[in-house]
């Protein structure tokens, strides 16, 4: 089993997020437990290459 963070808030009764290594891509669900389904499709989607051009966070090392 993976984790990856997530930025989650609730936004009058809707509840918004992305996932951090994505931030471009954000999603939305009706409760927290409907929007981190979402967040898991979401991130199908992104790490499979499903969509083009997706822009990610990386971490660069430098000395």
């Amino acid at each position: 089993m993976e984790t990856k963070k997530i930025v989650v808030w609730q936004q009058d009764v809707v509840w918004l997020g992305y996932l951090q290594e994505f931030p471009d891509y954000w999603t939305q669900g009706d409760s927290p437990e409907e929007l981190r389904e979402h967040l898991i499709d979401l991130y199908a989607d992104l790490s499979g290459g499903l969509i083009d051009g997706a822009r990610r966070v990386e971490d660069l090392v430098v000395s």
